[in-house]
């Protein structure tokens, strides 16, 4: 068997030197033995010869065998175990790498030199765990921009629902807020499809969703100062319960009749909340606040 047909393997739960069951706790980990869940999340990002792809947490293998199609997977585990069991697995596929990492603090900004075509994507899939998956998602977005501005990069997570329908929340919506705006700045961020508890090995407890999210080379909305910008958004979903010129007092310490000032002055009514607020009235927002 040739290592490329060996890479396509189908997905298979892995059987022994399994982590303890306080360890996967610890770790957060909810394995998916769902083959047409995992099928379903491949076909969103159809990797090819030409592209990179990072896997984030591949745990047991489910998604890895599929995503060994890419010209390149770098798959990325923080658990010592399962890095080595994926490492026997795939020792004779010359084009994946299984690294021992934390998601978190990985360095992807030169993911796009990865890339075994030029012309290739950058693709990330990841079932993410539910209590660093946010953080996860924060440090993609971060690096995204910049890789967009050279490859296509397009990513497919899963998360907790609760959480992919709050990244993907439009304005005016109970789920919308500073998780919505700032990955909306960075990706076009839809939810794709919902997973069941019994699609994983132990089931949580709660459901799951896989958002598709295309990141964008250039924010959709003019934003001067990325880091000033965060500090708004932030501040103006601090207290959700207050109207926008006391949330922004409050989070930012400025005065709040200086700031209804300013809100007047843009345009945006001082007594409407932050989840009103689209991503073009935040990059207002922000523009007109500093030295507020």
């Amino acid at each position: 068997m040739t290592p490329r047909r060996n890479a396509r393997a189908t997905v298979r739960p892995a059987r022994a030197g399994r982590p303890t069951r306080g360890r996967r706790r610890a770790l957060g980990q909810h394995f998916l033995r769902d083959e047409g869940i995992a099928r379903r999340i491949v076909e969103l990002l159809r990797p090819g010869l030409s592209d990179l792809v990072v896997e984030i947490g591949p745990g047991e293998g489910a998604l890895t065998g599929l995503l060994a199609a890419a010209g390149r997977l770098v798959a990325l585990e923080v658990d010592p175990t399962l890095a080595a069991r994926l490492r026997e697995r795939f020792q004779g596929a010359a084009h994946v790498e299984v690294l021992e990492a934390d998601a978190i603090r990985y360095d992807y900004a030169g993911l796009a030199e990865l890339r075994p075509d030029p012309a290739g994507r950058v693709l990330v899939v990841g079932n993410l765990p539910y209590s660093v998956g946010t953080a996860i998602l924060a440090a993609l977005l971060t690096a995204g921009p910049a890789i967009a501005r050279v490859a296509s990069m397009e990513m497919a997570l899963m998360l907790q629902r609760e959480v992919a329908e709050r990244v993907a929340a439009a304005p005016g919506s109970r789920a919308y807020g500073s998780l919505s705006v700032l990955s909306q700045l960075a990706a076009e961020v839809r939810v794709a499809f919902s997973v069941p508890p019994g699609a994983f090995r132990p089931p949580p407890q709660v459901d799951s969703a896989v958002i598709h999210l295309r990141v964008l080379a250039a924010p959709p909305v003019a934003v001067a100062d990325p880091d000033h910008f965060r500090a708004v958004v932030l501040a103006a979903f601090s207290q959700r319960r207050k109207n926008l010129a006391n949330a922004l007092g409050s989070g930012l310490g400025l005065p709040v009749e200086r700031l209804r000032g300013r809100l007047t002055g843009i345009g945006i009514d001082p007594a409407r909340r932050a989840e009103t607020l689209s991503l073009a009235d935040f990059a207002r927002l922000a523009e007109a606040l500093p030295g507020a």
